[in-house]
């Protein structure tokens, strides 16, 4: 089977990760992947970016499937229920907001910019050496300090995932796939797949 293009779009999520080790504004890059599914089932009514253009998908099919670093087992029945993709889901908005509260803050005065990547919502990475300042204010840099660690929150599960289960395990119950596929059903009136 021939290649396209966009069977290449996991090196596009390695870089991403690569690049907020380094710079961590490179973290609002990271908005083309939560707008451009979106955008994609608003206007088609399809999961169309999840099925085809999802770096992150491919990057966890690449290394699970031909690495073989996936134990290729099912995932569990209730890892696919809706309760538990739809209590994710709001879990993660909960997450997002506060994320956005706290760039509110350091905005408007309140709080002074915390230069740290926090994993899984609980554990706090020093990330001083991807800041050395610039002329926006601290609330840019507390956005993308805010948005990476969602990134990177939400990859080391898939990787967990991954090597636990199916190589794209995370897609099932991936936030994104989630609202795509409940804008999907309330544009088609159906249930559509991840």
């Amino acid at each position: 089977m021939k290649k396209r293009w966009y069977d290449y779009l996991w090196i596009v999520e390695l870089i991403y990760m690569s690049l907020g080790f380094f710079n961590i504004l490179f973290a609002w890059l990271g908005l083309f992947f939560f707008c451009i599914p979106l955008i994609i089932s608003l206007v088609r009514g399809t999961k169309g970016y999840c099925n085809r253009y999802c770096g992150r998908g491919q990057l966890f099919g690449l290394l699970g499937g031909r690495f073989g670093l996936s134990r290729k087992k099912d995932i569990p029945r209730w890892m696919k229920s809706k309760w538990f993709r739809y209590g994710f889901l709001a879990f993660f908005f909960v997450m997002f907001f506060q994320m956005l509260w706290n760039t509110w803050l350091v905005f408007a005065g309140a709080r002074d910019l915390r230069q740290v990547v926090t994993l899984l919502w609980t554990f706090k990475l020093p990330w001083h050496r991807a800041y050395h300042g610039t002329f926006f204010s601290p609330g840019v840099a507390q956005f993308a300090f805010g948005f990476y660690s969602v990134m990177l929150t939400s990859t080391v599960l898939g990787l967990v995932t991954m090597v636990l289960f199916k190589p794209r395990s995370w897609c099932v119950y991936c936030p994104m796939g989630t609202m795509t596929q409940l804008i999907c059903k309330a544009k088609n009136g159906k249930d559509e797949s991840v």
